[in-house]
């Protein structure tokens, strides 16, 4: 079992509690109350930034020039396709793109700051948690994406051949960069992936203030 796996399985509650989701039922369903839409992607907007200096980070650590192109191509899709749909979805939703941000959302992003920070491990630990989880809630084999705009966009941006293949990609990185690290190293980078996934499902929760 390669490393991401068996981080995979030793977060497997709260992983499956984020996947499982009252928020992503609703979303799938079409029946997510539009407040708590705006107030999730508004939260969601926050992360754009350190994101994309966390895979910016991804690419100038990568140590072989494949992965350091695959990197590079999907940092401009974050910058262009999802980037300009928070554009127009909080500008239909009347969102505020400067709110004032959550804990969870204060974490994720000092997370991802500090992953930057530490290393090209470090960064794809935290890179996989954001993406292979969210390919986990928007894939639902057989069921219908909603009729909803806004809703069945943000599920279609999360899955598909190309996502699929972008998230085994960061596996199989972060599979490979971890055979080369140390016990205690390990350790670190196991922290990073547990932490981000515990943040996962907070932001979820944190979706429905009050």
């Amino acid at each position: 079992m390669g490393f991401s796996a068996q981080l995979r399985e030793s977060t497997a509650a709260t992983w499956d509690a984020a996947v499982g989701h009252r928020f992503v039922d609703e979303l799938w369903s079409g029946t997510l109350d539009r407040g708590v839409l705006r107030h999730y992607l508004e939260q969601d907007l926050q992360f754009v930034d350190s994101f994309l200096a966390l895979l910016g980070a991804a690419v100038a650590t990568a140590d072989r020039p494949g992965p350091r192109v695959r990197l590079a191509r999907q940092l401009g899709l974050v910058a262009g396709p999802e980037n300009d749909y928070f554009e127009r979805s909080l500008g239909e939703l009347d969102g505020n793109t400067e709110p004032e941000r959550t804990a969870p959302t204060v974490g994720f992003v000092d997370l991802m700051d500090s992953a930057r920070d530490a290393g090209y491990a470090e960064a794809l630990a935290v890179l996989v948690v954001a993406e292979w989880l969210y390919l986990d809630w928007a894939t639902r084999p057989g069921a219908t994406t909603p009729d909803d705009r806004i809703c069945r966009e943000w599920i279609e941006l999360h899955r598909g051949v190309e996502f699929e293949e972008w998230v085994a990609f960061l596996r199989d990185e972060l599979d490979r960069a971890a055979d080369r690290l140390d016990t205690t190293h390990r350790e670190r980078v196991a922290a990073l992936f547990v932490r981000a996934v515990d943040l996962e499902l907070a932001f979820f929760d944190a979706a429905y203030p009050g």
